[in-house]
């Protein structure tokens, strides 16, 4: 159930610093980047296949950067489990911001769901080179 928090900004805050010191943090190997498909051919789900997404016209699948992908994107990618109990709403913007005002760039998150492992998870990507300072931003975070 999504959650819906009635609070100052400082709870907030405070929420939001003990979500990410509960989450689970999985910092990905390698390079990612974007295969796009039209919409009428779907992407094969492969064992390197991280998330797909679709809108109208297209498919995105993230998957680990190989020779054959020139002219593409390069992103690292890190992820957040967070635990069943935990209200998370917010988090997404929470860091987004944060990582806007550190790296002076944007993220990508995709989002998903898995029950047996607590539920909401989110797969947060960056331009590969500064992976190592999004990282350091959320240990930072974390650590307080």
């Amino acid at each position: 159930m999504v959650s819906v928090s009635v609070e100052t900004p400082e709870q907030t805050e405070e929420r939001l610093r003990q979500v990410i010191a509960q989450a689970d943090v999985l910092v990905h190997d390698g390079v990612w980047c974007f295969e796009e498909s039209p919409i009428d051919q779907p992407p094969a789900l492969t064992g390197d296949t991280l998330a797909v997404v679709r809108d109208d016209q297209s498919w995105s699948r993230l998957v680990p950067l190989t020779p054959e992908h020139e002219h593409v994107e390069r992103f690292g990618v890190f992820s957040f489990h967070f635990p069943a109990e935990i209200d998370n709403s917010g988090f997404v913007g929470w860091l987004a911001g944060r990582l806007k005002v550190r790296l002076g760039t944007g993220v990508f998150v995709i989002c998903g769901s898995n029950r047996a492992r607590g539920g909401i998870y989110d797969h947060w990507g960056c331009p590969i080179d500064l992976l190592d300072e999004a990282v350091a931003v959320v240990k930072a975070l974390r650590a307080r």
